[in-house]
Protein backbone atom coordinates (compact mmCIF):
# COMPACT_ATOMS: atom_id res chain seq x y z
CA UNK A 1 0.00 0.00 0.00
CA UNK A 2 1.01 3.59 -0.49
CA UNK A 3 -0.12 6.86 1.03
CA UNK A 4 -1.86 9.47 -1.05
CA UNK A 5 -1.30 13.11 -0.12
CA UNK A 6 -4.52 15.13 0.10
CA UNK A 7 -5.39 18.74 0.87
CA UNK A 8 -6.70 19.70 4.30
CA UNK A 9 -10.15 20.35 2.79
CA UNK A 10 -10.19 16.83 1.30
CA UNK A 11 -9.09 15.42 4.65
CA UNK A 12 -11.90 17.25 6.45
CA UNK A 13 -14.40 15.84 3.94
CA UNK A 14 -13.09 12.29 4.46
CA UNK A 15 -13.16 12.62 8.24
CA UNK A 16 -16.74 13.92 8.12
CA UNK A 17 -17.58 10.77 6.12
CA UNK A 18 -16.08 8.46 8.77
CA UNK A 19 -12.35 8.33 8.05
CA UNK A 20 -10.13 7.97 11.12
CA UNK A 21 -7.87 11.00 11.75
CA UNK A 22 -4.55 10.22 13.43
CA UNK A 23 -1.99 12.73 14.68
CA UNK A 24 1.51 11.18 14.74
CA UNK A 25 3.13 13.97 16.77
CA UNK A 26 4.23 13.54 20.36
CA UNK A 27 1.83 13.97 23.29
CA UNK A 28 3.37 17.34 24.22
CA UNK A 29 2.72 18.72 20.74
CA UNK A 30 -0.78 17.22 20.68
CA UNK A 31 -1.63 18.76 24.07
CA UNK A 32 -0.84 22.23 22.74
CA UNK A 33 -2.71 22.11 19.38
CA UNK A 34 -4.68 19.42 17.56
CA UNK A 35 -7.19 18.87 14.80
CA UNK A 36 -10.75 18.33 16.07
CA UNK A 37 -11.48 14.63 16.37
CA UNK A 38 -7.86 13.55 15.91
CA UNK A 39 -6.50 10.60 17.85
CA UNK A 40 -2.92 10.94 19.12
CA UNK A 41 -0.76 7.97 18.08
CA UNK A 42 2.89 9.12 18.24
CA UNK A 43 5.00 7.86 15.36
CA UNK A 44 7.57 6.23 17.63
CA UNK A 45 4.83 4.11 19.27
CA UNK A 46 2.55 3.60 16.27
CA UNK A 47 1.34 0.05 15.87
CA UNK A 48 -1.43 -1.20 13.65
CA UNK A 49 -4.53 0.94 13.23
CA UNK A 50 -7.80 -0.95 13.44
CA UNK A 51 -10.31 0.84 11.23
CA UNK A 52 -12.50 -0.46 8.43
CA UNK A 53 -12.48 2.76 6.40
CA UNK A 54 -9.84 5.20 5.25
CA UNK A 55 -7.20 6.51 7.67
CA UNK A 56 -5.85 10.06 7.48
CA UNK A 57 -2.48 10.76 9.11
CA UNK A 58 -1.03 14.17 9.89
CA UNK A 59 1.87 15.77 11.74
CA UNK A 60 2.88 19.40 12.23
CA UNK A 61 4.14 20.30 8.75
CA UNK A 62 3.72 17.15 6.69
CA UNK A 63 7.43 16.31 6.78
CA UNK A 64 7.20 13.51 9.36
CA UNK A 65 4.29 11.82 7.63
CA UNK A 66 5.89 12.12 4.19
CA UNK A 67 9.19 10.70 5.47
CA UNK A 68 7.36 7.75 7.04
CA UNK A 69 4.74 7.16 4.34
CA UNK A 70 5.61 3.48 3.87
CA UNK A 71 5.37 2.81 7.59
CA UNK A 72 2.03 4.64 7.81
CA UNK A 73 0.66 2.73 4.82
CA UNK A 74 1.63 -0.56 6.46
CA UNK A 75 -0.05 0.44 9.75
CA UNK A 76 -3.59 0.58 8.37
CA UNK A 77 -5.44 -2.12 6.41
CA UNK A 78 -7.44 0.21 4.15
CA UNK A 79 -6.76 3.34 2.16
CA UNK A 80 -4.23 5.67 3.80
CA UNK A 81 -3.93 9.41 3.27
CA UNK A 82 -1.50 12.09 4.44
CA UNK A 83 -2.60 15.68 5.02
CA UNK A 84 -0.57 18.03 2.85
CA UNK A 85 1.15 20.57 5.11
CA UNK A 86 -0.01 18.80 8.28
CA UNK A 87 -1.49 20.87 11.08
CA UNK A 88 0.06 24.05 9.70
CA UNK A 89 -1.49 23.41 6.27
CA UNK A 90 -4.82 22.76 7.96
CA UNK A 91 -4.48 26.06 9.85
CA UNK A 92 -3.51 27.96 6.66
CA UNK A 93 -6.59 26.56 4.94
CA UNK A 94 -8.68 28.28 7.62
CA UNK A 95 -9.94 25.03 9.12
CA UNK A 96 -10.58 24.73 12.87
CA UNK A 97 -7.73 23.84 15.24
CA UNK A 98 -8.25 23.09 18.92
CA UNK A 99 -5.64 24.81 21.07
CA UNK A 100 -4.78 24.75 24.75
CA UNK A 101 -3.15 28.11 25.37
CA UNK A 102 -1.91 27.16 28.85
CA UNK A 103 -0.12 24.02 27.64
CA UNK A 104 3.67 24.10 27.86
CA UNK A 105 5.85 24.55 24.82
CA UNK A 106 6.80 21.39 22.94
CA UNK A 107 9.74 19.56 24.53
CA UNK A 108 12.03 20.14 21.53
CA UNK A 109 11.41 23.89 21.68
CA UNK A 110 12.18 23.79 25.41
CA UNK A 111 15.43 21.94 24.63
CA UNK A 112 16.37 24.56 22.04
CA UNK A 113 15.70 27.40 24.49
CA UNK A 114 17.55 25.72 27.37
CA UNK A 115 20.52 24.63 25.24
CA UNK A 116 20.84 28.02 23.57
CA UNK A 117 20.68 29.79 26.93
CA UNK A 118 23.29 27.48 28.48
CA UNK A 119 25.67 27.95 25.53
CA UNK A 120 25.24 31.72 25.67
CA UNK A 121 25.77 31.80 29.45
CA UNK A 122 28.88 29.62 29.10
CA UNK A 123 30.37 31.96 26.49
CA UNK A 124 29.56 35.13 28.44
CA UNK A 125 30.92 33.73 31.70
CA UNK A 126 33.95 32.37 29.85
CA UNK A 127 34.84 35.87 28.69
CA UNK A 128 33.83 37.78 31.82
CA UNK A 129 34.60 35.45 34.75
CA UNK A 130 36.95 32.59 33.90
CA UNK A 131 37.79 30.61 30.75
CA UNK A 132 36.68 27.39 32.49
CA UNK A 133 33.07 28.46 31.87
CA UNK A 134 33.58 27.74 28.16
CA UNK A 135 33.33 24.09 29.27
CA UNK A 136 29.59 24.60 29.85
CA UNK A 137 29.12 25.45 26.17
CA UNK A 138 31.27 22.48 25.16
CA UNK A 139 29.26 20.16 27.42
CA UNK A 140 25.95 21.31 25.95
CA UNK A 141 27.34 21.02 22.42
CA UNK A 142 28.54 17.49 23.11
CA UNK A 143 25.11 16.59 24.53
CA UNK A 144 23.35 17.92 21.44
CA UNK A 145 25.74 16.05 19.16
CA UNK A 146 25.11 12.85 21.10
CA UNK A 147 21.34 13.43 20.86
CA UNK A 148 21.58 13.88 17.10
CA UNK A 149 23.66 10.74 16.61
CA UNK A 150 21.85 8.45 19.06
CA UNK A 151 18.29 9.78 18.94
CA UNK A 152 18.26 10.06 22.75
CA UNK A 153 18.31 13.51 24.36
CA UNK A 154 19.02 13.66 28.08
CA UNK A 155 17.91 17.29 28.28
CA UNK A 156 14.55 16.41 26.70
CA UNK A 157 14.02 13.62 29.21
CA UNK A 158 14.96 15.93 32.08
CA UNK A 159 12.61 18.66 30.83
CA UNK A 160 9.78 16.15 30.34
CA UNK A 161 9.68 15.39 34.08
CA UNK A 162 9.60 19.04 35.10
CA UNK A 163 6.38 20.06 36.89
CA UNK A 164 5.13 22.27 34.05
CA UNK A 165 5.32 19.33 31.61
CA UNK A 166 3.74 16.60 33.72
CA UNK A 167 0.15 17.31 32.66
CA UNK A 168 1.06 17.36 28.93
CA UNK A 169 2.91 14.06 29.23
CA UNK A 170 -0.13 12.39 30.79
CA UNK A 171 -2.59 13.70 28.17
Amino acid sequence: MTCQTITPAEALRLVSQGAKLIDVRGPDEFARARLPGAENRPLDALGSVAHDGPVVFHCKSGMRTAANADRLAAAAPGTVYIVEGGLEGWRKAGLPVEETKGAPLEIMRQVQIAAGTLVLVGVILGFLVAPAWFGLSAFVGAGLTFAGVSGWCGMAHLLAIMPWNRQAAQA
